[in-house]
């Protein structure tokens, strides 16, 4: 067979098999490209001229492309030094939250490129990024500030003194914190002393929350503290100011903006009042989501 021929055979067969994997992968029920190791192999093509031998790589090129590390058992090899720099896959959280994939699968990932992250000079004083907690098929989302030193030192959100107080709250409402709720913040990497993070700061982390999001669906977030409901909602009042009025995340998802359970937990004229407003707001989410209303009073 001519070579010309045989490379325009062969990258048929290499679209057909493109389109028989996306159809297995569109009734399973996934979307989207799998992140894996590019097929390492070599391809060898006869050829006669010169002019044939640089229509060979060009072609090469064009197939690399389209089969980057799709190509199945028994399929004509891709060359791998041929394939372009665009036919990298873009991170989930570059394409932003509406990148169409299974939470289940892209979650995981996410949480992989969160603890190699070194977008901003947290990374460099974190003992390790702090993802989230609980279940991601959860409605109901409990979103805080940023990681503490329990936090830092578990890799869990919502760890310490605050997070057993959160945890409480959540049991009062009638809930699991392990299996009916998620549980991260707005920064992954504890900004050092405590400090609230800076705007450059949260600027750069809020993609990730943004996707995790995106993916996760919830019908209602509880946004805990000032950092979290200004992240959020795109607004500087104080939590004072907004506490306890639904407010909506990107037009679409209900906010419940409240205390975090660190002011609830401080001493302060005002720490009764607040225990209380802040059950309050909790009982408000549970009469969205058609929960039960317990009858003990407010855990904190």
């Amino acid at each position: 067979m001519p070579a010309g021929e045989e490379l325009r055979a062969e990258l048929a067969s290499v679209a057909a098999s493109l389109r028989a994997y996306l159809e297995v992968q569109a009734d399973s029920g996934a979307t989207g490209i799998p992140r894996g190791r590019r097929a390492s192999t070599s391809t060898s093509t006869s050829t006669s001229t010169s002019t044939s031998t640089q229509t060979s790589t060009q072609t090469s090129t064009q197939t690399s492309t389209l089969g980057h590390g799709l190509r199945p058992s028994g399929e004509a090899s891709i060359k791998e030094e041929a394939a372009p720099t665009l036919a990298a896959p873009l991170r989930g959280s570059e394409l932003g939250a509406s990148t169409p994939t299974s939470p289940g699968l892209r979650l995981p990932v996410l949480e992989h490129e969160v603890s190699t992250c070194t977008r901003c000079d947290l990374h460099s004083t974190r003992t390790q990024t702090v993802f989230s907690r609980g279940n991601p098929a959860a409605s109901l989302v409990f979103i805080g500030e940023a990681p503490g030193a329990d936090e830092d030192a578990q890799g869990l959100p919502f760890v310490g003194r605050a997070g057993q107080l959160l945890d409480r709250m959540i049991g009062a409402m009638g809930l699991s914190p392990a299996s009916d709720v998620y549980v991260c913040n707005i920064i992954k990497c504890r900004p050092p002393a405590n400090r609230k993070p800076t705007s450059e700061e949260t600027d750069t982390c809020i993609p990730y929350l943004h996707e995790q999001l995106a993916l996760i669906k919830p019908k209602v977030i509880v946004a805990l503290g000032n950092t979290a409901a200004g992240a959020l909602l795109g607004t500087k009042l104080g939590i004072t100011k907004i506490r306890g009025e639904w407010k909506l995340y990107r037009g679409t998802t209900l906010v419940m903006p409240t205390y975090h359970p660190s002011f609830l937990l401080r001493p302060s004229p005002q720490q009764t009042d607040a225990k209380r407003h802040a059950w309050e707001d909790l009982q408000a989410v549970m009469t969205e989501l058609k929960l039960p209303m317990p009858k003990k009073g407010s855990p904190a």
